[in-house]
């Protein structure tokens, strides 16, 4: 499959820890997330999301712990990885970090997996941070 390629992102988010956690597990309330046109919650600990193109990936919850880390291994037709979120109190809100490691199973995806992995990785935190501005972090 080749090399596996990292990308971390991580923010301070003025909300505690357990709102934070609340909004980014909730499976039914996806909608706040600008990069998925569906989500389907499949059994106790899979789901698989579709993108804006109708392109779905699967996922396998492999860690829960509330409030504090969430972590799945996922996969589609083009990638295979794992996804870790932490949620860690830090000055009154909480500081996310989140880890995605994925292996491309097309060689000549390894020139745009990076770059893809980042731009991905940063909308989603900005969605995020829209989420919980909008909800008030309540």
């Amino acid at each position: 499959m080749g090399k596996e390629i990292v990308s971390t992102v991580t923010a301070l988010l003025p909300y505690p820890p357990e709102r934070v956690w609340a909004v980014v597990t909730d499976l039914e309330n996806w909608q706040w997330r600008n990069d998925l046109r569906r989500l389907d919650v499949t059994g106790d600990d899979t789901f698989t999301e579709y993108g804006r193109g109708g392109f779905p990936t699967h996922f396998t919850v492999t860690a829960r712990r509330p409030a504090s880390l969430w972590a799945f291994d996922l996969e589609n037709e083009s990638l295979t990885g794992r996804w870790t979120g932490e949620f860690s109190p830090e000055g009154g809100g909480t500081r996310v970090t989140f880890t995605e490691t994925i292996a491309v199973k097309k060689p000549w995806m390894r020139l745009f997996a990076r770059g893809y992995l980042r731009r991905q990785q940063a909308r989603y935190l900005a969605d995020l941070e829209r989420a919980l501005e909008r909800t008030g972090g309540i």
